[in-house]
């Protein structure tokens, strides 16, 4: 189990990425434990940098898959709290709604998401692991939602 988590300033001026990086745990500790290193390793990060919000993707679970369904969703719920504990408001985002911010389909590849990340923090190499580049992509659709509503106070 993993947790991506992704830094990234936002307000005037182009988003600007902070930190990036992956929260693993041990596939052959308990879930429990999985979930506390988790909520351990963001709640440290939410407290280096006392981000306004935190944005997420939301929940999307595949009939074929319901366990992996559940896991995110344990995962998904420590996240939340951890936000809520650190006085960030949570933000929530679909994958199409991402995609369509982003590149402008809601059907876009992988590769699609991961070209338009690299423009946007004119990175050398695409984000990696492919998780980086999810939570990147939840930032980035976040921040330009953030701005258009901020422009249109």
């Amino acid at each position: 189990m993993a947790d991506d988590r992704v830094v990234v300033a936002a307000g005037v001026g182009a988003p600007r990425l902070v930190e990036a990086g992956v929260i693993r745990t041990s596939r052959s500790d308990a879930l429990a434990d999985r979930l506390i290193e988790i909520r351990s390793g963001l709640a440290a990060v939410l407290e280096e940098f006392k981000p306004d919000a935190v944005a997420v993707e939301a929940l999307y679970s595949h009939y074929r898959h319901p366990r992996t369904a559940i896991l995110m969703g344990h995962a998904r719920g420590i996240v939340l709290a951890a936000a809520a504990e650190a006085g960030a408001r949570v933000e929530s985002y679909g994958a199409t709604r991402i995609k369509k911010v982003l590149v402008g389909s809601g059907h876009a590849s992988k590769q699609q998401i991961q070209r338009a990340i690299q423009s946007a923090f004119r990175l050398q190499e695409t984000p990696y692991p492919p998780d980086v580049a999810d939570a990147l992509a939840v930032a980035l659709c976040h921040a330009h939602h953030a701005g258009r509503v901020a422009h249109a106070r």
